[in-house]
């Protein structure tokens, strides 16, 4: 019998943080090779959520087979100054052997600021034992800052509480998270200089889009304009294998007008950005839950593509491009809200609704982005070790 070498324990945390799933690692906590960015800690991440698996159900790892449970957390302190903790975010593609670093996770955050107090990341005269700890974090991936509120009882990060999540099943402790000048480090808030503009896609067609930086960058679309309603829940789209190409078509060339990669070829390596979402003007729906959503509760109907597939609610980073478009007059989120001003937005998506807040100022003829605001919740699930297989580093 072959004889293989015990497998290996690295310490982690799983946390649910808003409506996503993901291990947390401290840097240090990693092996030695995985804690410089490369192909042995995208070996080990990988093999972590099971990945890449091809039957598509990450039995082998801590993935639960959707966008937003494949997820991993890279905390350190931070080398900033101002700030407690550096936050790199990575999406672990489910089929596929990659992971894609080039955006963040707006969810996850809302757990960036728990993990940190706990882990000692957080100078301990800056913890209060009762009222809200504010947790100054650098997001690496895009180069920005969030600011995290945790409520903290007894010296202890409050996990439970009464804030119910539209897409999360339990209530828990609210967590209210803002996002400083949120343009996507990868350039302007519009990174074509204009609020709208005509997206020409080859064999899918014509039509107007809000391309923005805001979270994580967006490419937003009338719901009219590519066949749907807005009301639309997973199955409608994620069982549609000519829908879903045809959507990933109109995200690829979207991805080009926003300067984002040279090539349509060049977005099957990218697919955690660009995001790509849908918008129409408030309806009646059902939601998944069964809950019925008035349209009278709502001002904008919106859904979103994640990693190929309809979310299942709507990420965090592209609820702040939601908040941000939504702030600014004439985008076609702003449009389907039903125009003029507003500092925030109550939005429909699949799982229910919520509500963001942003303010925008116009500054010398471009449109300038300096907040966002939004409510989220997180709580450990499970703290340990995980393990793989010793060979996984030198694969």
């Amino acid at each position: 019998m072959t004889r293989y070498a015990p497998q290996i324990k690295i310490p982690a945390t799983y946390y649910r943080g808003g409506t996503s799933k993901g291990v947390f690692f401290k840097l240090d906590d990693l092996p030695a090779a995985a804690q410089e960015p490369g192909s042995v800690r995208d070996r080990i991440l990988l093999r972590v959520l099971g990945s890449p698996d091809p039957y598509g159900k990450q039995i082998d790892g801590l993935g639960n087979a959707s966008s937003s449970t494949s997820k991993a957390v890279i905390l350190s302190p931070s080398s900033r100054p101002d700030h407690d903790v550096d936050y790199l975010f990575g999406q672990v593609s489910i089929d596929q052997p990659f992971v894609d670093w080039s955006g963040n996770c707006g969810n996850l955050t809302a757990a960036v600021g728990a993990f940190a107090i706990s882990r000692g990341l957080v100078d301990a005269a800056r913890i209060p034992a009762d009222g809200l700890c504010t947790v100054r974090i650098w997001q690496k991936n895009i180069g920005k800052t969030i600011i995290a509120h945790v409520p903290m009882s007894g010296g202890q990060v409050q996990e439970s509480g009464d804030f119910e999540l539209d897409g999360v099943t339990f209530p828990a402790a609210e967590v209210q998270i803002e996002f400083i000048d949120p343009a996507d480090g990868e350039g302007a808030l519009f990174p074509t200089g204009n609020v709208v503009d005509t997206l020409d896609v080859p064999g899918v067609g014509r039509f107007e889009a809000t391309m923005i930086n805001a979270g994580i960058p967006t490419i937003f679309v009338n719901a009219a304009d590519i066949g749907y309603s807005g009301t639309e829940l997973q199955d409608a789209v994620n069982n549609d294998a000519e829908a879903l190409a045809r959507l990933e078509t109109i995200r690829a060339h979207g991805a080009v007008k926003m300067g984002l990669i040279a090539d349509v070829a060049e977005a099957a390596a990218r697919q955690h950005t660009p995001k790509l979402a849908w918008v129409a003007p408030p309806a009646d729906y059902t939601a998944s839950s069964g809950k019925t959503v008035a349209a009278a509760d709502i001002d904008v109907l919106v859904r979103a593509m994640s990693m190929s597939k309809l979310h299942h609610a709507m990420m965090g980073t592209a609820s702040v491009a939601i908040a941000t478009a939504a702030a600014i007059p004439g985008t076609l989120v702003n449009l389907a809200a039903g125009g003029g001003e507003r500092d925030a937005v109550v939005f429909g998506h699949p799982s229910g609704t919520l509500r963001v807040g942003a303010a925008a100022a116009e500054e010398n003829g471009s449109w300038r982005a300096t907040k966002a605001v939004m409510s989220r919740s997180a709580r450990v699930i499970m703290e340990g070790w995980v393990r793989i297989p010793a060979e996984t580093p030198a694969e």
